[in-house]
């Protein structure tokens, strides 16, 4: 009796191992992508051109203003920093746009900057924007 072992033996590719790579593969991508995503949600102010609607509204804008020796004004007006987040709290109760700007002098640290953010964001305040422009206390 001979057997002939050629005729009957097949070749087939063993795919346990490229199920594993492809498996170890999918989980790395899963782990990085959320890492990869870091930015800051920017929303950018609309702006109104004087002919379109929109003109019985108030646009009045609450601009908190941070001097250099750390006094605080909201629209021009003084408030001691230990009283700040309860008239914050008063002044956007009944508001419903809960907008705040922010402006700093430019010889503060940004520390201080934060620690106003902070307060803001503690009184209510979901829309927080910081003016850019270059602001020196006295001008």
């Amino acid at each position: 009796m001979s057997v002939d072992i050629g005729a009957k033996q097949k070749s087939e590719p063993n795919v346990v191992p490229l199920c594993d790579i492809l498996l170890v593969l999918l989980i790395i991508f899963m782990v990085i992508t959320p890492v990869m995503q870091k930015g800051i949600d920017v929303k950018l102010p609309e702006t109104q051109r004087e002919g379109e609607g929109g003109g019985g509204q108030d646009v009045r804008g609450i601009v908190l203003t941070l001097e250099s020796n750390r006094t605080v004004k909201i629209n021009q007006d003084l408030v001691d920093m230990t009283l700040l987040e309860s008239t914050l709290r008063d002044l956007y109760q009944t508001r419903t746009d809960k907008t705040i700007f922010i402006r700093a002098d430019e010889s503060l640290n940004y520390q201080d900057v934060l620690q106003i953010i902070d307060i803001a964001k503690g009184a209510g305040i979901e829309v927080l924007g910081v003016i850019p422009e270059r602001y020196k206390s006295g001008n």
